[in-house]
Order: C-alpha cells, then structure tokens, then sequence
C-alpha cells in the first residue's frame, strides 16, 4: 500500500493509541462492589478528571470525592470535585487538594470504600512536603529533578521520601477503609507505586535508594531537603506494611496497550507494524540516534524489517537540560532523528505525549521528515544549535511542523511512530 498523506496516516495511529487508553473502558472492566458504608473517591493525575467523569458514568450509588488535575485538563462531574493545579513545577493550588484529599480520607470505618484514580502527572500535582519542608521547597526538587535526566522511577522514589502524601501515605490515611486503586500508567515497565508517586500504592524504593540517586544524577537540592531525606522520618511505608492488606490495584490503560492498537490500525490499513518497546528510557536525542539507525537500515537495506512499515515505540525519554530554549522530550527526540534522517527520503515520523501536551507548551509534540533539516535551514535556523539549546519547540514551530491536538484526557506518555515507506 502506498500511503499519500504520511502525517495524515501518523495522527489516525495516534488517536488510536489514545482511543485504547480511553479511560471508560478500563473503569467499566474494574468497578468494586458497593460498600456497606460510605464511597469516596480521592485521585490526582492529568487524566484524573476524565477518570472520575467516567466513573460517576458507571457507578449507580452514592459517592463523593476530590480529584486533582493540570490546569485546562478538567472534565464536567456531577458528584465528584475537581481542582485543577500546576504541572509540571507545583502550586499552591496542587498545595490545597493535598490537604483537602488527606483531609477528605480521615476518619473512615472498615465498612467504607476509597476509590482512587491515579494516572501520571499526579507528582506535580500532590506538593505535600514533609517535616519542615515548605513549597519553595518542593518547587525546587521537581525543577532539579526536571533538569537531571534522571528517569521517572527514579524521580519518583526521590519525591516520595519528601512527602507526607506520596509513596502510599494518602492509602495508609485512609486505614481501615479499603482502598481500590484504578491506575493509568505513564512509567515504563508499569510499576502502579511508580505511577504520580504512588499515594495509594506503597513501592519498594527505600531511602538509601533515593539517596543513592540523588549521588548518582548530580542532583543539586536545597540544604533543608537534604537534611530530611538524611533523617528516618523520611522512610516511606513498605508494602508489607498492614495498613495496606485487603486493598487493590488494578491497571486500566498503559502504553503497550495503546501501541497494540495503534498496530492493528496500522495493518488494517495494509501497513506492517512493529512494536520496539513500550518502556524505552534514557535521554531524548539518544533514543533517536538508534530508532533514526534502525529506520535507516530498513530503508535502504529492508533489514531487520521489510519496508514498507511503521516502527512504534513507547516508554519515557528524558531530557537534561544544558539550553535555555523551549521544547519537551517528544520535540528534542524529532529533532535530533530529524538531523539523522536528513536527505533519507520516505522516512516519516511523529513523536507525541500522548496527553496532549509536550513539555509547558501547547502541542503534543511534532512531526518530521528527510526534509526537516532543509525546511528549517530555509527559516535561518542552525538545527544542532536549536538542538544543543534545547530549543526543539522553537524549530518547529518555525516551519510549522508542531502536532497540537489538545488535552486527551489520558496519560500512558510518549507514543512515537516512523513510518518507512
């Protein structure tokens, strides 16, 4: 099959990706019984709101709840509250529906039952420091942490050591009601503690972990950070801990589902599909070097694959920051394939956060092509030096190539499709 509109053909895998991850269907496969008592519902993430409207859709009896999302990301819900607060650097808003959710969770029975709707994003939105940590505090980590390239797992085992909300705290507030947690998974490998930090699910990341990473990234913290993560009241509950027996988790959506999807749609356009991974890490521009290789190879020598095909991949890249440009992960990963791909004409590639939003801008990420260096050399710019500042979204911006489809609603990261043709 010929495909005549390549990008036209990218955005419909996209929204098949998105589609799978669509967080109703996942809901209507994993609703609990209903309690003898009270239901309350507590979550946070970029696609929490979306998770309570669809909730509030399925459950038939009484509830009530608080759920935390990034601004511009709400969704209209009759019963359940929404806030919306700062991501990815925290607020005061995200400050006060931490509270307001430790708050809302008190004093429960063994008879009622906390429903939370976790999906990534939640870190940023639940600040809640610890001891005498205040918000500048917690501003400060998720910035150094933002700028370290250190890997979501290992930010998050970081994040949950300075908070008295994540790494299962907000569960072990709610004890001894039951908590079910319903979780749409952004981290790579699927790990639900992993997942805004964990709040309701208690990881195995200890302290001498998270210190061990704070040495291992170079990550520069305030003095009075720190100084708390040194001391024992900093330890995080275990999952063995039993405040946490009875309860459950349940995986709603993730990215090797909605890479599946994606696949199937490819193929049923008569497009092969190959699926790379769903949990490739580490920094941006590096993942692109070897993805930009490996569609080289199948360009001119049909190996390991045969063209034409569409090669997806998923998981979460990272970016350290150097520049003082705009961009996010997903642009800095087309610019730099786009560098590796110049002149190879019939590769074809977007690369898009599959919430919608790529780094603090508007657009989800971009599309690029063997003639990406060209058109961007024509708008007077230097492409390895937008590239060494950190400037991917300016680039693309420039010559109109950024993909910008809005809030979705989901949160399962980085969806990256090239096709080769």
């Amino acid at each position: 099959m010929t495909v005549t509109d390549p990008r036209a053909f990218l955005t419909l895998l996209f929204d098949a990706a998105v589609r799978a991850a669509d967080p109703l269907t996942g809901i209507r496969s994993h609703l609990p019984k209903k309690p003898k008592g009270r239901t309350i519902v507590i979550g946070a993430g970029k696609g929490s709101a979306q998770m309570a409207a669809a909730l509030e859709q399925r459950w038939d009896g009484p509830l009530q709840g608080l759920v935390v999302t990034r601004y511009g990301f709400s969704a209209p819900c009759r019963q359940i509250e929404i806030i919306e607060a700062a991501h990815p650097v925290p607020d005061e808003a995200g400050l006060i529906a931490s509270r307001r959710l430790l708050k809302l969770v008190e004093g429960l029975t063994e008879d009622d039952l906390v429903i939370a709707l976790i999906s990534g994003g939640g870190s940023a939105l639940l600040p809640s420091p610890a001891g005498s940590l205040n918000l500048a505090d917690e501003i400060a980590v998720n910035k150094a942490l933002l700028a370290s390239g250190a890997p979501i797992s290992a930010m998050n085992v970081i994040r949950k050591h300075l908070s008295t909300i994540k790494g299962g705290r907000l569960a072990a507030a709610a004890h001894p009601a039951k908590v079910i947690s319903l979780v749409v998974s952004d981290i790579p490998g699927d790990d639900p503690a992993l997942v805004a930090s964990g709040p309701t699910v208690p990881g195995a990341g200890t302290r001498a972990d998270a210190l061990d990473l704070i040495r291992l990234y170079r990550i520069e913290l305030p003095a009075a950070v720190l100084a708390h993560i040194e001391k024992a009241e900093a330890d995080a509950p275990r999952p063995d801990d039993p405040r946490f027996a009875g309860n459950e988790v349940h995986l709603i959506a993730s990215a090797g589902v909605s890479l599946e999807a994606a696949a199937e749609v490819a193929r049923a356009a008569g497009i092969e599909a190959a699926i790379l991974s769903d949990a490739i890490e580490g920094e941006a521009r590096e993942a692109a070097h070897v993805h930009a290789a490996l569609a080289r190879e199948v360009l001119h020598r049909n190996r390991p694959f045969a063209k034409p095909i569409v090669l997806l991949s998923g998981g979460e890249t990272t970016v350290t920051l150097k520049g003082k440009g705009k961009g996010g992960r997903n642009s800095e990963f087309l610019l730099s394939l786009a560098i590796d791909i110049d002149g190879h004409t019939g590769v074809h590639a977007m690369a898009a956060d599959t919430d919608g939003i790529d780094g603090s801008e508007d657009n989800a990420g971009a599309f690029a092509d063997a003639g990406t260096v060209t058109r961007l050399r024509g708008a007077g710019l230097v492409p390895a030096e937008m590239l060494a500042n950190n400037d991917a979204w300016t680039a693309f911006n420039a010559i109109g190539d950024l993909f910008v489809p809005g809030p979705t609603g989901t949160n399962v990261n980085d969806f990256r499709a090239i096709l080769i043709v």
